[in-house]
């Protein structure tokens, strides 16, 4: 007789259902949750002491009124207007830069986190114009920072955005208490605001940034007056090239540019080599082009 040998079975995999994902979702919300406020509560309490109908809202309440000395006001959407307006009927230089976590996280680089930690949170860097590993970036972002007039920086308080802002700061030993500091999403609430327009109105406009052909249709059509587009900017490699043809469209009072982490360098340069006004104008120019805002 033959012995016919079995084939072994494969295991079958049952699928996970969506119930239990979200039965899962839930329990690691409900985890984070009680880990950054009632387990933080826990941990500090006596072991015999508890706080009966006491929420950690109200605990927070209490404890931010004896931080209240620490508060550090921010320039809001009117202070920066009346600064950009200043500038420009003085003609004066003035940079207006933002740091969100694109330029947090390069400026982070080997001295806050590791290349890897960099790599790991930063995965869209490559399209914000900076290719890990790039000390060169992190270092000219510096000294973009120490020679800017008005910084804005991330209210949120999330890991990679308010708190690694302090971070990176305190790591290249930049006084922040030596910075005029605004909100990061200025640009926003200046066009929100009302100011925008009355800021570029009567003056020339330059445009940077690789949206800046559409965006100059758009000024156009609502009654700005731009002297020039410079257009692609293609990362921080471009930046000399940039520079150059900027330097040549000397015609004008004020730069809008949208160009990435670049635009942080390249608005600090506008101010403190061509002694014009340029603000960092960002994803404001995809929103004013795509209609979600309107000037």
């Amino acid at each position: 007789m033959q012995t016919v040998s079995a084939t072994p079975s494969l295991p079958v995999t049952e699928p996970v259902s969506d119930q239990v994902i979200k039965e899962s979702n839930e329990k690691e919300y409900k985890k984070g949750l009680y880990d950054g406020g009632e387990g933080i509560v826990d941990s500090i309490l006596p072991e015999l002491e508890i706080l009966p109908e006491i929420s950690v809202r109200q605990i927070i309440e209490v404890g931010m009124k004896h931080m209240s000395s620490h508060y550090y006001r921010l320039l809001d959407a009117s202070e920066v207007a009346t600064r950009i307006r200043s500038a420009l009927k003085k003609r004066s230089p003035l940079s207006l830069i933002r740091l969100g976590d694109g330029e947090l996280l390069t400026l982070a680089q080997e001295v806050v986190m590791s290349e890897e930690e960099v790599r790991k949170e930063g995965h869209f860097l490559s399209y914000s114009g900076v290719n890990l590993p790039d000390i060169a970036a992190r270092n000219m972002l510096v000294r973009a920072i120490r020679k800017a007039d008005l910084i804005g920086i991330p209210k949120l308080r999330l890991p990679n955005f308010q708190p690694l802002a302090f971070s990176v700061l305190k790591a290249h030993r930049i006084d922040y208490r030596k910075l005029k500091l605004t909100l990061s999403t200025i640009n926003y609430a200046l066009n929100l605001e009302g100011y925008l327009r009355g800021i570029l109105a009567g003056y020339r406009v330059l445009i940077v940034g690789n949206s800046a052909p559409a965006l100059s249709k758009v000024f156009q059509d609502s009654g700005i007056h731009v002297t020039g587009v410079v257009s692609p900017v293609n990362g921080i490699g471009d930046i000399p090239r940039v520079m150059n043809e900027i330097s040549a469209a000397c015609d004008f009072d004020i730069a809008l540019v949208g160009a990435g982490i670049p635009a942080v360098i390249i608005v600090q340069r506008i101010a403190s080599e061509l002694g014009k006004v340029a603000i960092d104008f960002g994803h404001l120019a995809n929103s004013l082009v795509q209609g979600e805002s309107i000037l």
